[in-house]
């Protein structure tokens, strides 16, 4: 029987683990499923673009994957039982899960060895109101949805970002470049920008100025209302559309399994990206906590998961073949913020992500931050850059289990 292998999320970095594999197994001896919600592959980096009102290209999964031998299973996980080592799912749309049952449309999924990358979603962070009154650009219906609101308002309207992070900035400039008629603001709790170097903060406050956003330091938001935004300090900050950019939480459904997380809900994964408590687990992407070269866990971004994407399936191959583990330390280069289209800040920092002074910006920063981009999707569709040959599996690591609906 085939060894089935099944990836949850095809986001940047469950889509580069499905088709690296595709690329290191051999199709007669493994079952490759990769299970999405949509069946589309989201540039999640780009979010704040579709926010602004601008189109993105399409990129469907199925032409994505044409000619790989994975199968796309369009559904939604709702829970993972590893000691039956079963995935459920359900319909988005309440069918039948693309081969579910006939009861409400659920079905389950069996593995033999399953690649959790389920990813994040906004994190309100217990303030009152963000459920309420607040939009994000943590998923593709919550980038829309703003795009929606930005457009009833009228020359005048304030927008307030919270949050003073990479997407709260890139957010904010972009939709001030976008919508200069409107009065964009954003509130961050401490000083702009202050991971950065003088240098790159330099060049973001120049580049907010230029644009007309207002920048709120210092302001911790605590409640979120439908007019205004409040601050610890008694601070209102008008508000006729607040977007809510203060960082991301994991999905739920790992902490409810027996996969030993973090406090922050993500899976627990050793240097290979597989589970520390159960060896048949991997996880990649915001899902997973994983450590950097000098011991501090990677932060949850695309330069993260596509990298742990390509650890966690040369792992898998080396482990299913008897091939070699690979040992490649995962680190940083630079984080590349996007202001606008038309600018942008390409921040150098050392392996573990810190802050190095050259932070070079402007237009030709922008064109590198768009190449960036543009390669971070063509990674997904070209997980290996080189011919590779796809190797058997090893006989031990043949499942003598009957394949699973």
């Amino acid at each position: 029987m085939k060894h089935r292998i099944v990836i949850l999320g095809a986001g940047y970095a469950g889509a580069s683990a499905a088709g690296r594999l595709a690329r290191r197994l051999h199709a007669d001896d493994v079952d490759l499923v990769l299970v999405n919600a949509e069946p589309d592959f989201v540039e999640r980096v780009r979010l704040h673009q579709v926010a602004a009102g601008q189109e993105l290209r399409p990129r469907p999964l199925p032409d994505m994957l044409a000619g790989t031998g994975v199968t796309l299973r369009v559904a939604r996980v709702t829970a993972v039982d590893v000691d039956r080592k079963v995935v459920a799912l359900t319909d988005a749309e309440g069918g039948d899960a693309n081969g579910g049952t006939a009861d409400g449309g659920s079905a389950e999924l069996g593995y033999d060895t399953l690649v959790y990358a389920l990813g994040s979603s906004m994190a309100e962070h217990g303030v009152p109101g963000v459920a309420e009154h607040a939009y994000e650009v943590a998923s593709r219906p919550g980038a829309l949805r703003l795009r929606d609101r930005l457009a009833e308002l009228a020359p005048g309207g304030r927008v307030v970002v919270v949050g003073g992070g990479l997407t709260g900035i890139e957010a904010a400039s972009e939709l001030a470049e976008a919508r200069g008629d409107l009065d964009v603001a954003l509130a961050v709790r401490g000083d702009l920008g202050d991971w950065l170097s003088p240098a790159g903060q330099r060049h973001v406050r120049t580049v907010f100025d230029r644009l007309g956003v207002t920048v709120h330091e210092h302001a911790d938001v605590e409640q979120v209302g439908a007019t205004e935004v409040l601050t610890g300090d008694g601070t209102t900050i008008p508000a006729d559309v607040t977007a809510w950019s203060a960082g991301f939480a994991v999905h739920p459904i790992a902490a409810a399994t027996g996969l030993r997380v973090s406090a922050s809900g993500q899976v627990v994964v050793d240097g290979t990206m597989r589970s520390v408590s159960h060896p048949d687990v991997y996880a990649v992407g915001d899902a997973a906590l994983a450590d950097g070269p000098l011991g501090t866990p990677l932060r949850m971004s695309c330069a993260s998961g596509i990298p742990m994407a390509w650890q966690a399936a040369d792992s898998i191959a080396a482990r299913l073949t008897g091939g070699k583990l690979p040992n490649a330390p995962l680190g940083y280069v630079h984080q590349c913020i996007s202001l606008g289209r038309q600018d942008a800040v390409i921040q150098l920092v050392t392996a573990d992500d810190r802050a190095k002074p050259a932070a070079p910006g402007g237009r030709l920063a922008a064109r590198y931050k768009e190449l960036i981009c543009k390669g971070a999707a063509y990674m997904v569709a070209h997980p290996l850059p080189y011919p590779a040959r796809r190797r058997r599996l090893s006989a031990p690591a043949r499942t003598t289990e009957p394949s699973r609906v």
